[in-house]
């Protein structure tokens, strides 16, 4: 058996990534920005909701449930843009409260329907009435027009 040795760069291709590598700076990159405003988001989230015990993606499960009165699991999957292994914890958790009921599809034993307990629209209906100073303080930096044009941008890419 022969070893097949790597692919060596041609030295004008090499240069160019080592031009490349040089001129990165991480806080310049999307990704980071993203992260870093995704944490800002968070801990303003965690702040505001606070006495409501919900993490972000239980409140987007609440506030979708809310938003239709009954959805199916695979369904409430894309909506919140959430996979269906953490969907399936999230729709755990906030059944062991009392928020959300499952019931079986009338349309589809297979599937599994799920709709708000008045226990949960009373608690969604407290939790969207403070929801909306997460987005005003994490967007407190910014102008109007430029809060809006991120807001676009980002629901273009995402």
């Amino acid at each position: 058996m022969t070893r097949m040795r790597p692919r060596r760069k041609p030295p004008a291709e090499a240069a160019a990534a080592l031009h490349r590598a040089a001129g990165y700076v991480l806080e310049d990159q999307i990704g980071y920005a993203l992260r870093c405003a995704h944490q800002r988001a968070t801990e303003i989230f965690n702040a505001v909701m606070a006495e409501f015990a919900v993490t972000p993606t239980q409140f987007a499960a609440l506030a979708k449930l809310d938003d239709l009165q009954a959805v199916s699991q695979n369904q409430l999957v894309r909506l919140t843009a959430m996979d269906p292994a953490t969907i399936s914890g999230v729709i755990g958790r906030l059944v062991a409260r009392g928020y959300v009921r499952p019931s079986p599809d009338p349309k589809d034993a297979r599937a599994v329907v799920l709709r708000l307990t008045p226990q949960g629209r009373a608690a969604i209906t407290a939790m969207k009435g403070a929801a909306a100073e997460v987005s005003r303080r994490t967007l407190a930096p910014l102008t109007a027009g430029e809060a809006a044009a991120l807001v676009k941008a980002l629901a273009k890419i995402g």
